[in-house]
């Protein structure tokens, strides 16, 4: 008889049952996943952003402004303006909120005191209007109102009593406490369809349009402290580098200002040594996790004397407030500061977005550097600087402490040179114009005439130039593209003894500032 092969026996007997250790493996495998998916499943279904809200693409998120407030002591409601409840609300109102952000959808709140105010409130004059914008100057007491101050300034209201708050900076003052509650105080108000909450001071010059064109940026609807800090490191290192200057200005958006104002007090209370109003911001701001956005076109201004050299070499960024006017001399010679600042409105008016907005080029057949700002002055240098060394401010201003030299500044500045080959000639803005055929605004720089020192340089002496005319064209879309500086050229085509012609607009693809 022939055995069969083992091959032959396993086939006729049928599967051989696996051992009971493998078994056992796969019943593991199975309860591992099994547990798996339960779990996986248990976490889609119930998960929550940060706080306890609701996702970003659930409909309460992406809801609109609506006109009502809860009170702040109503703990379980909290406040409740500018959202809409997703089962309802007004489809308007819904669409409304994908609108770009305008002034009415900004409210001011302004940092006043009773002494000053009488001098300052023409500061506010100049920006404010009443009729377009919404705001509340906050004083400590109650103030005389001239005739026609009612309708050319926000209203007037009294800052709460906060003497009960504890204090205990030897170098500050009391005053901080009250003015770091006025964004709290401003919202409980009431103001309707608020996005963000902008908070200055009374000798704070806002130019409102760049303003929106900053705020537009960001959404709304999210935690945003926008704002800038000193030019001082000292008073950087004293308060932060964290910290939103307040005489600068700062903006809040409607949903921090809600978070804001529900634990502010109690956030004061624990912070009785800080200096400042505005650190003390920034300090309740750090406990709800919310960081500085830095914007530069926030100016405070922590300097003394001319801001000359500031201004003629803005950085590229709009140009949004201006601070400490009191402190520094007027901003265009031989008049008032007011008057000074009046003189901007015109090209504020015609070009706002390109307000202050530097350019550099060169006069190559007279050996020139040629520096535009905009709106307010024309610089012109004997020889060949380079780009780099112009775009840095000279230093025609002070430190804010008596003590601080050009190392205590927290931006690049260069000396002014006392070789007198070397120092500019000054045209400041007298004139500007719309040409409505040609779609661009012409502005005349005239020449500020100061004793000059003989130069042996042999070449082409700017001191037979008695103004400038610069063409540009208005771009308000100008900071919707990347920023860049604006480009300049000098045109030979003038005719007019004594006058130079420039045309300033877009620099185009790889187009450069030649030196040389």
């Amino acid at each position: 008889m022939r055995i069969p092969s083992l091959g032959s026996a396993a086939a006729a007997a049928g599967p051989t049952p696996p051992p009971p250790r493998s078994r056992l493996m796969l019943w593991l495998i199975l309860l591992v996943s099994v547990t798996y998916v339960f779990y996986a499943l248990k976490l889609i279904s119930t998960s929550k952003t940060c706080g306890g809200m609701d996702g970003p693409f659930t409909s309460s998120s992406i809801s609109t402004p609506r006109h009502h407030i809860a009170s702040s002591s109503d703990s379980s409601a909290g406040f409740t303006g500018n959202r809409m409840e997703s089962s309802g609300g007004d489809p308007s109102e819904a669409h409304g909120a994908s609108e770009r952000t305008e002034i009415r959808h900004v409210v001011f709140g302004i940092a006043a005191s009773a002494k000053l105010w009488e001098q300052r409130k023409n500061y506010v004059k100049l920006w404010y209007r009443p009729k377009e914008m919404r705001g509340i100057v906050w004083l400590d007491r109650p103030v005389k109102s001239d005739p026609g101050d009612d309708s050319s300034l926000p209203s007037k209201m009294i800052s709460a009593d906060t003497s009960d708050f504890p204090y205990s900076n030897q170098l500050g003052n009391r005053t901080a406490l009250r003015i770091s509650r006025i964004v709290s105080e401003t919202l409980r108000l009431g103001f309707p369809d608020v996005r963000w909450f902008v908070m200055g001071d009374d000798d704070t010059v806002f130019v409102t349009e760049n303003l929106l064109r900053v705020l537009r940026k960001y959404d709304h609807r999210q935690h945003y402290y926008i704002g800038s800090l000193s030019e001082t490191h000292l008073q950087n290192i004293y308060l932060s580098y964290n910290m939103a200057y307040g005489g600068g200005g700062f903006a809040i958006s409607y949903p921090l200002a809600v978070a804001l104002e529900k634990m502010q007090d109690a956030c004061i209370r624990r912070y009785p040594g800080l200096l400042g109003s505005d650190d003390r911001i920034q300090a309740c701001l750090a406990e709800l996790g919310v960081p500085l956005t830095k914007e530069p076109g926030f100016h405070q201004y922590d300097v003394r004397g001319d801001l000359f050299g500031l201004l003629a070499a803005h950085p590229v960024t709009p140009l949004v407030s201006l601070h400490h006017l009191d402190s520094v001399v007027p901003i265009f010679p031989d008049v008032t500061r007011v008057q000074a600042l009046q003189r901007l409105a015109v090209p504020t008016k015609l070009d706002s977005a390109g307000l202050m907005q530097q350019s550099i080029c060169y006069d190559k057949s007279r050996k020139w550097t040629v520096s535009v700002s905009w709106g307010f002055a024309v610089q012109i240098f004997r020889g060949i600087i380079s780009p780099r060394e112009i775009e840095m401010p000279s230093r025609t201003f002070l430190n804010w402490h008596k003590k601080g030299d050009f190392k205590a500044y927290s931006i690049n500045t260069r000396p002014v040179s006392r070789n007198p080959c070397q120092k500019p000639f000054i045209f400041y803005l007298s004139n500007v114009r719309l040409d409505h055929e040609k779609n661009r605004t012409v502005s005349q720089y005239a020449r500020y005439r100061v004793p000059q020192l003989a130069c042996k340089w042999k070449m082409a002496n700017p001191e037979d130039l008695d103004y400038v005319e610069v063409y540009k064209p208005a771009d308000p879309n100008l900071w919707d593209r990347a920023p860049r500086r604006n480009r300049c050229r000098v045109t030979m085509s003038s005719n007019k003894k004594g006058s130079m012609k420039v045309d300033v607009g877009t620099c185009k693809g790889g187009e450069i500032i030649q030196a040389r």
